[in-house]
């Protein structure tokens, strides 16, 4: 399987998404469902920046036991309740994710299924 980023020299280009991403030669693709910061024991806690890094640990966790790393994932989407600081959770989701790029879609929400959710990912892998 190869992963290509794709990234038009007519378009903006960011060194942390891709505006889009070719699979070719294959795979299983994993779609990850809405994960927010919950913990082990269903609980959320924290501001903003504490719930995206485990909501980003979350995400990492069902492509790994899908037997993958996050170099396989290539659409992340970020649902962030308005009024929530975009930067910190930005900051700590990089902490977590490291410097893959992959494409990436941001909405900003009037809130989410639980109140206390502040910001919910999902996201596409492809597993060879």
């Amino acid at each position: 399987m190869t992963i290509t980023h794709i990234n038009p020299a007519a378009l903006h280009s960011n060194p942390a998404f891709s505006n889009g991403i070719l699979v070719s030669g294959g795979g299983n693709l994993l779609f990850v469902g809405g994960q927010n910061g919950t913990d082990a024991s269903g609980a959320i806690t924290g501001d903003v920046a504490e719930q995206s890094a485990q909501a980003t640990r979350n995400v990492l966790q069902v492509v790994s036991e899908a037997g993958g790393t996050v170099e396989n994932i290539v659409k992340l989407t970020i649902y962030l309740v308005t009024g929530s600081d975009l930067q910190a959770a930005y900051t700590a989701a990089i902490e977590v994710w490291g410097s893959h790029p992959t494409t990436l879609s941001m909405l900003q929400v009037a809130g989410l299924g639980r109140p206390e959710a502040l910001i919910e990912l999902d996201a596409v892998a492809v597993i060879s």
